[in-house]
């Protein structure tokens, strides 16, 4: 997370004009039929929305104006489709700057940072997997649990230091080419937290989990009697 004194005023903007279209587009493609008569899906998103808000409550502020905490938006996708998970990250953002602890004019750049990079990643990974048809259960845990999570991540704090480098106002260290080995200890939490969300998810409750086929993945295998000609 960025603090806005580290932002261009044309950075915070533009990060409103691109994060604003994209709360829109989710508000106008989420399933509000479906969400209003199912009082569980209900529950499951504002249940969502507050364990992300408590989650990045739990975070590193350092004294530069950058923060560090987990972002979680690859298991909240998996479970509630993009729509709903851009919309339940808005909400937690909302939750962070009533409480302070995120700066209403940088909440666009963040927004994209936090929701719409790791959005955007997980779908696009699970929308592979799924043209794909895999049938072990395994691949989409992998793929669009563990493999997505590390890859958000990734593009997140990429993203992150080139808006810092772009306005110039953040002190770049001079161990910037040495940070790449850090990645892995940034990566593989993040993986490990949305992997082993996903698998539980799967294992206890694969209904809840809106991108997952359970028909084919949970389905009985071919006996060789039965196998289709």
């Amino acid at each position: 997370m960025i603090a806005a004194e580290l932002l261009q005023p044309t950075t915070q903007l533009a990060g409103w004009l691109l994060y604003l279209p994209l709360l829109g587009w989710a508000l106008w493609r989420a399933p509000w039929l479906e969400l209003f008569s199912d009082l569980r899906r209900q529950h499951v998103l504002g249940g969502t929305a507050l364990v992300l808000f408590l989650l990045w409550l739990v975070r590193r502020d350092f004294d530069s104006g950058l923060s560090y905490h987990f972002i979680g938006m690859t298991a909240v996708t998996l479970l509630l489709d993009w729509p709903l998970a851009v919309l339940a990250g808005f909400v937690a953002q909302l939750g962070m700057v009533a409480l302070g602890r995120q700066d209403l004019a940088a909440l666009g750049v963040n927004g994209l940072l936090l929701v719409a990079i790791p959005v955007a990643v997980t779908e696009i990974c699970a929308l592979r997997v799924e043209r794909a048809q895999p049938r072990n259960l395994f691949v989409y845990i992998f793929f669009s649990g563990f493999f997505a999570a590390a890859l958000a991540v990734l593009l997140c704090v990429g993203a992150g230091f080139a808006v810092l480098w772009m306005d110039g106002l953040f002190p770049m260290p001079p161990w910037l080419g040495d940070f790449i080995g850090y990645l892995w200890l940034v990566m593989f939490p993040e993986a490990f937290i949305n992997g082993m969300l996903v698998t539980a998810l799967v294992v206890f409750y694969p209904d809840w989990l809106e991108t997952f086929n359970r028909s084919r993945y949970l389905a009985a295998p071919w006996k060789d009697d039965n196998r289709p000609e």
